[in-house]
């Protein structure tokens, strides 16, 4: 299961990683959101012990969607080494952000 990230764990679990961590910006209310959650939650389990994948509900955690910016969801931000190396904006094919995520590994 993709882990619940927030702003109070944000920098432990994400910028402090040791390997190639996707972040999904998403609310509850957000269509195209619901329609890539399967997907995040399939990655998720596939890479268990390669990357770290989790999810931010924008709702409840404002100052980590502002600090990268996040004005449409669900955004998909790929970090490796605390910086951000790629994103996906939309509902975009699962294969899309699978190869995103493989070019970090």
């Amino acid at each position: 299961m993709a882990l619940e990230i927030t702003d109070q764990n944000f920098e432990e679990v994400v910028m402090a990683s040791d390997k190639p961590v996707v972040v999904d910006f998403w609310a509850e209310w957000c269509g195209p959101c619901r329609m890539i959650g399967p997907i995040i939650e399939k990655m998720s389990a596939e890479y268990d012990g390669k990357a770290v994948i989790g999810k931010v509900n924008v709702d409840h955690n404002r100052d980590v969607s502002m600090k990268f910016g996040v004005r449409n969801i669900p955004t998909v931000l790929f970090i490796k080494g605390g910086e951000v190396v790629d994103k996906s904006v939309g509902a975009v094919p699962e294969a899309v952000l699978v190869d995103k995520l493989n070019k970090l590994l």
